[in-house]
């Protein structure tokens, strides 16, 4: 780690990988420096992603290491804690054990955390029966009888969404607020019941959710809770380079989490520096993180290349154009 890398990657997830392998294969320097951390880790499959549907989350992700050190790549586990910028343009990076490596570029994908609502027993099933995205499971638990926690103003969305893998929703209304009038009707056409009073405790049997309890000592069977965590990015690097996290909104104007702004390729306010994958996208799909990983990655090695062309002209002797003789003779029948 003492040489100076063409790019640091922060973070081996989909993103991440997907950069490097495509950085790598353009024959840079990489380096991939994984904290072994990776969001969906609960989960025993992913799902969405084209041809690896089904796919254990760290199947696809030894993988990916693989193959970028196929092509040269080196991935090495480890946190990195912050980051520098330079005298000569680069980046420094320290990881939490105090050793530091140089890049030319950054790239960041160090992806979010799920917070989740401080309810007993529901971290035990989150990933497993205690679920957040209909897209990622909503197959999975088709026709059962699903629960939908209302931490917020979406939780009627929710329950309405969810109603689309099963006719068996109930509304948790929780800590969330009272539906409007339109919702309720809503809520009644579509045959979802609603239970009001908050919800005590996550019921588990052995490996399986059976239920939840309410306050009141009521418990509720039930297959699947559905829950909306707060997406939180993990952004400390960046934050050490000067780059914030904003908060992100639904279209509510309820704030769902936190993320890093950048462009359509990655690129942030601090040149030199890319983010991809949750991170930047609290909504993005391990399919979707995975394509922006590679979208950076080739932003990143064309701006490396405008360098490398800067310095090399900077390096060598001015050289005049060679002569044209098409465009003298052409000059010349103009004067005649």
């Amino acid at each position: 780690m003492d040489e100076t890398y063409d790019v640091v990657v922060v973070g081996g997830g989909a993103a991440g990988l997907s950069g490097a392998l495509a950085l790598a294969r353009a024959r840079r320097s990489v380096l991939v420096v994984d904290g072994g951390e990776p969001r969906n880790a609960p989960a025993e499959e992913m799902h969405n992603y084209l041809g690896r549907d089904g796919t254990a989350p760290g199947d696809l992700l030894a993988t990916g290491r693989a193959e970028v050190a196929g092509y040269g790549g080196e991935v090495v586990r480890g946190e990195v804690v912050s980051a520098t910028r330079e005298d000569d343009g680069g980046f420094r990076a320290t990881l939490a054990d105090g050793r530091s490596v140089r890049a030319r570029r950054l790239l960041v994908t160090t992806g979010l955390v799920d917070e989740l609502p401080d309810v007993p027993g529901l971290r035990e099933r989150w990933g497993h029966d205690v679920l957040h995205c209909p897209y990622c499971h909503g197959w999975e638990v088709r026709d059962r009888s699903i629960g939908v926690l209302a931490t917020g103003p979406g939780g009627v969305l929710k329950a309405l969404l969810w109603h689309q893998w099963s006719a068996d929703v109930t509304l948790f209304l929780h800590t969330g607020p009272e539906p409007s009038a339109e919702e309720w009707t809503q809520l009644a056409a579509r045959g979802i019941a609603v239970v009001t009073g908050q919800v005590a405790a996550v019921e588990a049997d052995g490996n399986r959710l059976t239920g939840v309890r309410l306050a009141s000592g009521r418990v509720v069977p039930l297959d699947a809770l559905v829950i909306a965590p707060r997406f939180t990015a993990r952004s400390a690097v960046l934050a050490s380079l000067g780059l914030a996290a904003e908060d992100v909104a639904a279209p509510d104007g309820h704030v769902v989490g936190s993320a890093v702004p950048a462009g359509p390729t990655g690129a942030t306010a601090v040149p030199g520096v890319w983010v991809a994958g949750n991170v930047t996208d609290l909504m993005a799909q391990v399919i979707t993180a995975a394509a922006a990983g590679l979208q950076a990655g080739a932003a990143i090695n064309a701006d490396l290349l405008f360098e490398d062309v800067r310095r090399a002209v900077a390096a060598g002797p001015a050289v005049a154009p060679p002569p044209r003789p098409e465009l003298a003779l052409a000059d010349q029948a103009q004067r005649n």
